[in-house]
């Protein structure tokens, strides 16, 4: 029997009562936004500072650093999703574990923003360093030579060269947020696939709801690799790898 295909679906009342499908899907792709810009707003901070500091000419901090990226980068997302809910409230002192299960301002959603930006911050890390390492270290000498101390050579002359090298890398660590953010459902925090799954459980319209949901991803997708194709051709260095003549 061929299926039927059911598109205004979209444009129904939804049993639960609570206004139509799209706009299920429009809150769904509102909270997926803001996990991954905030995820990745804490995973380019933190990355950054591990990555400098895996670089510094200091054993014991580039080992922490070195720890740091081997522990988050090797396990699983939804593992440390899960950690962060349901383990960290038992190992903090009891008060604030209380105050993190029972008055954090929407726990689940601060959650996956938390465990998503350390997580990737991991990978950023290790661009970072390998943004860094890609440089000549004549520069770091120069603005050593120039009196600048060595925080403020990283800050003025190494970082920004280093970033400039990997905006390939990064632009794909950046789209992975967003496919990442799918995670946070496992926590009860109701983005774009967990409306997909709400929205078929209660239609049984599966087909429609996924190819949404897949197509609102692709469109993120392409408008980020497009907008950072174009970042990348302003602001790519000639003779380095993270230079491309196009995308």
């Amino acid at each position: 029997m061929d299926y039927v295909w059911n598109w205004r679906i979209f444009l129904q009342s939804t049993a639960a009562g609570a206004g139509k499908y799209w706009e299920w899907y429009l809150s769904g792709l509102g909270w997926t936004l803001a996990v991954a810009l905030l995820a990745w707003a804490i995973a380019f901070a933190v990355g950054s500072i591990v990555g400098v500091i895996r670089t510094m000419p200091y054993r014991w901090l580039s080992f922490l650093g070195d720890a740091y990226v081997q522990v988050f980068r090797n396990i699983p997302i939804i593992v440390q999703m899960f950690l962060w809910y349901f383990v960290m409230p038992e190992l903090v002192p009891e008060s604030i574990g209380t105050w993190i299960k029972t008055e954090l301002p929407l726990p689940s959603f601060t959650t996956a923003v938390v465990a998503l930006g350390i997580y990737t911050s991991a990978r950023v890390a290790e661009q970072v360093k390998a943004g860094i390492n890609s440089l000549p270290p004549d520069q770091k000498h120069a603005g050593l030579a120039l009196g600048l101390t060595l925080p403020s050579t990283y800050l003025h002359v190494i970082l920004p060269m280093a970033y400039r090298v990997i905006i390939p890398p990064l632009t794909s660590e950046f789209m992975s947020v967003f496919k990442n953010s799918a995670v946070a459902l496992t926590i009860g925090l109701v983005e774009l696939t967990a409306v997909a799954r709400k929205m078929n459980e209660y239609t049984f319209q599966g087909f429609e709801a996924f190819l949404v949901a897949t197509a609102i991803y692709m469109g993120i997708a392409f408008i980020v690799n497009r907008t950072m194709a174009l970042v990348e051709k302003k602001l790519s260095l000639p003779g380095y790898i993270g230079t491309s003549n196009s995308r």
